[in-house]
């Protein structure tokens, strides 16, 4: 058994958003990451694809989610399950939005349009 301290968890700050590792591959020896995101408010996150699925679990807060031509928006105790491969876009309403969000460790991100650009962001690996 792993057990990771809040402590030793690790803080990745975004001009939107801060995202708190609570585990992963770096932290914990975990195949899976998950963390929790704080999305301040009326922020429209950019457009972008995961070559994983995500498994998306709003705490407090709004936000509307657009994934592939669809929208919806999830509140406190929603789940979104967003599917690889597929464009996705986070809006946080007037509030702003917590979540905590896991995914394979291995995730790879790219803006549409730009795949020879993948990235694994920090607050996953």
């Amino acid at each position: 058994m792993t057990l990771v301290r809040h402590a030793e968890s690790r803080r990745s700050e975004t001009p939107n958003a801060v995202m708190t590792t609570l585990a992963s591959p770096t932290l914990g020896g975990a195949r899976s990451s998950i963390w929790r995101t704080e999305v301040k408010p009326d922020v429209k996150g950019p457009a972008h694809i995961f070559d994983v699925e995500q498994i998306w679990t709003f705490l407090e807060g709004e936000a509307t989610i657009e994934l592939g031509g669809e929208t919806s928006t999830a509140g406190p105790g929603d789940t979104a399950v967003l599917p690889a491969h597929v464009t996705r876009q986070l809006i946080a309403g007037p509030q702003g939005y917590t979540a905590i969000v896991t995914a394979p460790a291995d995730a790879h991100a790219w803006t549409p349009g730009d795949a020879d650009n993948k990235i694994t962001p920090p607050w996953i690996a």
